[in-house]
């Protein structure tokens, strides 16, 4: 068990002075892992005896046990994946997979006490705050899950992405009181950090998952979730992330269930409408069109030497939107590949509900009026928006 987890553990137990030096560890772990007690109690405002008895409560012999436990954690951090990569493999890969990423999951939702997870909802499903949704570039796929998901079932959700320049460009709209989902873990990427404190210093409400309490999120978070990103390979695993991401999803589908019913309901409309999607809500197949079964794709006949969304033009001949160079499509009568609705660049705004993976099925007012202890919905529901 390493510093974090013993943290963790004996939260409970500490004083005030012993949760400063617990800070002093979470914002600075290369100071307790090169540093002295003498700096690590200046910093943190307390004694030597005081940072003494700190790693004793954890369960340490003394300072110099607790400062190699955070030596070793802090060179994991340093380089994982080039480590990781020259390790021996298990010998049944799958099966250790397996076993990883279940563990990963269960450690990730059992350490997540009700009352927080009740009050991440409140934040998360409370329409009167813009929900924005900042991932670093190995989490983006959790941050693409809840915000996807988030943005179907209520307004004003934003993934926030991008170059630094970009982030804080979209950020700068956020405002005093709306909820800043970051997520990151180790390296920790140093922009994301500075940008999220710039939002909580303008008033922004701060969520953050992350893998332990040495993480610099943890500094400025009113909620912290702890995600355990154990990998078995090179890399560290996103899974208990996104399942997180799901299970916060199915909380604000409950506490917004009537009016998210009513949202699904148009999103649902404007796929069939455009036939986005190959199966329909009924879950029957929609067969495409064009001959032998080809998907009919704006007038692109894909004749050798001709470009896709050239329609019926000359061989090779750009269309008028693509030579002009303003990806308006929709006066040659042909789709572009990939469009899709988009707030401010490198944000994705729950307007324009992105995801269309993220499809209902079935239908989305049945889904959400049956099922999961759900009574049936009533035009006298009262919704709890938190």
């Amino acid at each position: 068990m390493g510093v974090a987890d013993r943290i963790v553990e004996h939260a409970g137990r500490l004083t005030a002075a012993e949760r400063r030096v617990a800070a002093v560890i979470a914002d600075e772990p290369e100071t307790v892992a090169f540093g002295t007690v003498s700096l690590i109690a200046g910093k943190a405002k307390t004694s030597g005896p005081t940072v003494v008895r700190f790693a004793v409560k954890l369960g340490y012999g003394g300072f110099v046990q607790l400062q190699a436990d955070a030596q070793q954690e802090l060179s994991a951090l340093l380089g994982p994946a080039r480590e990781r990569i020259r390790q021996q493999p298990p010998a049944d890969l799958l099966a250790r997979v397996a076993a990883v990423e279940e563990h990963n999951v269960r450690r990730t939702l059992s350490s997540i006490p009700p009352a927080q997870f009740d009050a991440v909802v409140g934040l998360l499903a409370d329409q009167r705050r813009a929900v924005w949704v900042l991932p670093g570039d190995v989490t983006e796929p959790i941050g693409t899950t809840l915000a996807a998901r988030l943005s179907q079932l209520r307004r004003r959700v934003t993934l926030v992405g991008g170059s630094e320049i970009v982030a804080a460009r979209v950020l700068a709209g956020i405002a005093p009181g709306d909820t800043l989902f970051a997520v990151d873990i180790r390296r920790y990427e140093s922009w994301l950090i500075r940008l999220t404190r710039w939002a909580v210093d303008s008033g922004a409400v701060l969520v953050a998952a992350t893998d332990g309490p040495l993480s610099p999120l943890t500094a400025d978070a009113a909620e912290t979730l702890t995600i355990a990103a154990e990998g078995v390979g090179p890399f560290d695993s996103m899974t208990s992330g996104v399942a997180l991401a799901n299970a916060l999803v199915a909380g604000v589908a409950v506490r917004v269930r009537a009016k998210a019913a009513s949202r699904l309901d148009r999103v649902e409309a404007a796929w069939t409408a455009t036939g986005a999607l190959l199966h329909d809500p009924t879950g029957s197949v929609r067969r495409p069109s064009g001959p032998a079964g080809r998907l009919d794709r704006g007038g692109d006949d894909h004749r050798p030497g001709t470009r896709p969304g050239a329609g019926a033009g000359a061989p090779g001949q750009e269309p008028e939107w693509l030579a002009r160079g303003d990806g308006n499509a929709e006066e040659t009568g042909g789709a572009r590949a990939g469009a899709s609705p988009a707030g401010p660049s490198g944000g994705q705004t729950a307007d324009g509900d992105r995801s269309q993976g993220d499809h209902v099925h079935p239908a989305p007012l049945a889904r959400l009026a049956s099922g999961n202890g759900l009574e049936p919905l009533d035009q006298a529901d009262q919704v709890d928006e938190g």
